[in-house]
């Protein structure tokens, strides 16, 4: 009778565990943009002109205008893509950006200093950082929960257009 317990514990314990897990899979349509209005604190996964999922999000400590500089807490503006991904993320999973690009860095060393970067998707903030409602320092957060569906659904690659 107690090795049937054991291996009932276990095997309990097992799924569990599977289904802790922060990785999905997604098998749905391919993600082929995502689409950021930092003024209305949205974001968009879009299939071609179809919208997948939104997301309300929280960026940089310094919400409006355009990142130039490192350190100005502003999310940058402009076209990119999704160039890698951080399941060991400091924010639970994070997909990053392909800032700075060729303008952006063009325009830091026209003020005398640098672009920045590690400019990333990410999970939600961590008790140490800002309470205010944007507090990263210069990236897209979410929360965990939606941050997993993002992480499987987004591939590196995927073209991403950040608007004011």
């Amino acid at each position: 009778m107690s090795i049937f317990r054991t291996i009932l514990v276990l095997a309990v314990v097992g799924f569990v565990g599977a289904c802790a897990t922060k990785f999905k899979t997604y098998n749905g349509p391919e993600v082929t943009r995502v689409i950021v209005y930092k003024e209305r604190h949205q974001m968009y996964l879009m299939h071609h002109d179809k919208v997948l999922e939104r997301y309300r999000i929280e960026l940089g400590f310094a919400p409006t205008g355009d990142k130039q500089i490192e350190g100005d807490g502003k999310t940058p503006e402009g076209e990119y893509f999704i160039d890698r991904r951080n399941p060991n993320s400091e924010f639970y999973l994070s997909i990053g950006i392909s800032y700075p690009n060729a303008a952006d860095r063009a325009e830091a060393r026209a003020l005398g200093k640098p672009p920045g970067g590690d400019i990333f998707i990410h999970g939600g903030r961590r008790s140490i950082d800002r309470k205010t409602p944007d507090w990263t320092a210069g990236c897209i957060s979410v929360s965990n929960h939606q941050m997993r569906d993002i992480y499987a659904m987004v591939k590196n690659g995927t073209r991403i257009s950040i608007h004011p």
